[in-house]
C-alpha cells in the first residue's frame, strides 16, 4: 500500500476489496488536502507566513545570550528552550531564517518543523472508527471476573494477558504515557487510572498545564484515548480491559486540531514525560510533515536531532519508548522505498529515500522499541510495515476480519478500545499494537521496579514468543507474494524477537 498517509499512524487502509472500511478509523486522505490553496515551501515564499522551528545548540548550559541575539537578528521569536537537551522553539515569519541561523556559531543544525504556515491550513477527514452502539454495550455479557467487554477482545488472549491478570494487574507506581492526539480522562474506564499530574497539553512546543488540556475536543481524534484504553482500561465490571488494568496512564497531547504531529510537540512531550516520573511512552504516530526525514536535508536533519535528543532524555530519565512500526506494508530494511506522502502538510510527491538514512521518526530512532502489528491468526498483518533489525518486537494491532477472522465469541478483527464521551470502538494499526507492548512493558517494570529501560527492553524481548516466518506470506490468497520475511524464528522482518507475552512479564 502506498497512497499517501497522512499524520498518524492511526489507521490503516485495509487493502482494496474489503468492506472494512467504515470500521476503521483514519483512513488515508488523499493529499492531506494539500491542493487546497496549498502554500509554497518556506524557501520560495518572499513575504512568508509565520513557520515553527527547532535550532538545536550544545545542551546543559542553557540558551546563551549570543544565540539568542542571534535568533532575533535572523527573524526568529523564541516560544521556549530545552536547555536540558539543547533545543529551542522559535517561530518566525522569515523565509531564510534556517539558512541564517544556521551560519551562527553554536548552533549545531535549525530547521522548519513544517512546510505550511502557522496555523496548520490543513482540513482533512480523518474517519471515524466503528463505535459500539450502547445497545451493544448493554448486551455484552462475560463470565464472571471479566469485564463485560473483554470477551470481544482476542488480543488479550493473544498475549497471554487475561492469564496475566490472575496473577497480576500492574502497579499504581507506574505510569505510561501516551503521546498522542489527547486522551479523554473522564471516561469511566481510563478515569480510575488517570495519572493527571503526568498529562499535559505540547501542541505548541511549550507545556499547556490548564486543566483539562490533554482532552481531545469533540472534533478531534479519539485515537489517544483509544490507546489509552487499550492500555489501562480498568478492571472495574465496566466495558473493556487493559493489558495493564493496575497502572497509571497519562495524556501528553501533541497533535494539532488537524491531526499534524510536529516536532516542537513531540520535543515538548518527551521532554513532559522524563522529568515527571513516566516509566514507558506510547508513540503511535510518525513526526509530520515527512514519513522519513533525510539527514542530507538541513530542516530534516534537525528535526531527527531534536526528537532524537529528547526521545534519549526521556530514556535517560526513566522511560521505555515504545512506538508502531507505520501502516503501509513497507520493508524498513530494504535498500530503498518510495515515499508518496511527504510532506504531508503541503503537497506531497514521490520520493525514492533509503530507509537507513531517512528516518520515520520517532519510530526508527535509536532505543526506541518498534513494534509490528498481527492479527487475530496471529501474523503479520496486511498493513505493518516490517524490516529485519528494524521490527523489534509484534503485539496484536488487529486485520481484516476477511483475513484473519478471531475465535467465537470475538467477532471483529479490529481491536477494541475506550473512546471519547464513554464510548467503546474497534480500530487497526500498529498504532494499536504498540500499546499492547507498552502495557507489557508497563507489567514488566510493575514487575522489576527498579529495572532501567534497558532492562526492560531485554526483558521484553526475552520474554517475547519467538515466531518463525510466515512463508509464503499471501495474506489476500491471490497467488501473490504480498511481503517477504527474512531472519530466524528467534529474530525476523516480521515479528522481531516475537510477539510480546503478557504472562512472562508478571512471573519471570
Amino acid at each position: 500500500m502506498t497512497a499517501p498517509h497522512a499524520r498518524h499512524r492511526r489507521a490503516v487502509a485495509i487493502p482494496a476489496g474489503m468492506a472494512m472500511a467504515a470500521a476503521l478509523a483514519f483512513l488515508p486522505n488523499s493529499a492531506a488536502t494539500a491542493a487546497e490553496d496549498a502554500p509554497a515551501p518556506a524557501s520560495a515564499r518572499a513575504d512568508a507566513a509565520p513557520l515553527s522551528y527547532v535550532v538545536n545548540v550544545r545542551p546543559g548550559h542553557g540558551t546563551s545570550a549570543y544565540v539568542k541575539k542571534a535568533v532575533a537578528k535572523a527573524g526568529g521569536t523564541i516560544v521556549t528552550s530545552y536547555d536540558q537537551i539543547g533545543v529551542i522553539v522559535v517561530r518566525s515569519s522569515d523565509a531564510d531564517f534556517a539558512k541564517t541561523i544556521r551560519k551562527v556559531r553554536g548552533v549545531q543544525s535549525a530547521g522548519a518543523t513544517r512546510t505550511a504556515p502557522l496555523p496548520s491550513a490543513s482540513t482533512g477527514d480523518l474517519g471515524a472508527p466503528k463505535v459500539l452502539s450502547a445497545a451493544e454495550v448493554a448486551a455484552a455479557e462475560a463470565p464472571a471476573g471479566q469485564d463485560p467487554l473483554e470477551p470481544q477482545q482476542w488480543d488479550l488472549p493473544a498475549i497471554k494477558a487475561d492469564k496475566a491478570h490472575e496473577k497480576s494487574l500492574g502497579s499504581k507506581k507506574v505510569t505510561v504515557a501516551v503521546i498522542d492526539t489527547g486522551v479523554d480522562d473522564t471516561h469511566p474506564d481510563i478515569a480510575p487510572n488517570f495519572d493527571r499530574k503526568a498529562s499535559v497539553n505540547c501542541v505548541s512546543g511549550k507545556p499547556d498545564t490548564t486543566d483539562g488540556a490533554w482532552r481531545p475536543s469533540a472534533e478531534e481524534s479519539p485515537h489517544g484515548t483509544h490507546v489509552a484504553g487499550e492500555i489501562a482500561a480498568a478492571k472495574n465490571g465496566v466495558g473493556m480491559t487493559g493489558v495493564a488494568p493496575g497502572v497509571k496512564v497519562s495524556g501528553i497531547k501533541v497533535s494539532t486540531t488537524a491531526g499534524f504531529f510536529y516536532t516542537e510537540a513531540v520535543v515538548c512531550g518527551f521532554v513532559w514525560a522524563a522529568e515527571h516520573g513516566v516509566d514507558v511512552t506510547n508513540n503511535s504516530y510518525y513526526t509530520d510533515p515527512w514519513y522519513f526525514n533525510c539527514k542530507n536535508d538541513p530542516d530534516q536533519k534537525a528535526l531527527v536531532d531534536a526528537v532524537t535528543r529528547a526521545s534519549r532524555y526521556a530514556e535517560k530519565k526513566g522511560a521505555v519508548n515504545v512506538a508502531a512500526a507505520g501502516n503501509e506494508n513497507y520493508d524498513l530494511a530494504s535498500d530503498e522505498i518510495t515515499d508518496p506522502s511527504s510532506p504531508n502538510d503541503t503537497t506531497p510527491g514521490d520520493r525514492v529515500v533509503d530507509p537507513s538514512k531517512c528516518l520515520d521518526i520517532p519510530t526508527q530512532l535509536p532505543g526506541v522499541v518498534t513494534v509490528a502489528s498481527t492479527g487475530a491468526k496471529g501474523i503479520k498483518s496486511s498493513f505493518s510495515n516490517y524490516g529485519l533489525g528494524v521490527a523489534d518486537i509484534a503485539a496484536p494491532g488487529g486485520d481484516s476480519t476477511a483475513y484473519q477472522k478471531p475465535e467465537a465469541p470475538a467477532t471483529s478483527g479490529l481491536i477494541l478500545g475506550t473512546l471519547p464521551g464513554g464510548k467503546w470502538g474497534y480500530m487497526a494499526g500498529t498504532s494499536m499494537a504498540s500499546p499492547h507492548v507498552a502495557g507489557v512493558a508497563a507489567l514488566i517494570k510493575s514487575t522489576h521496579p527498579y529495572a532501567s529501560p534497558a532492562l526492560v527492553k531485554a526483558l521484553l524481548y526475552a520474554e517475547a514468543d519467538a515466531t518463525p516466518c510466515t512463508d509464503p506470506y499471501d495474506i489476500n490468497a491471490d497467488g501473490k507474494i504480498d511481503a517477504v520475511c527474512e531472519g530466524s524464528k528467534n529474530r525476523n522482518g516480521f515479528y522481531g524477537w516475537g510477539i510480546a507475552d503478557a504472562l512472562d512479564a508478571v512471573t519471570k
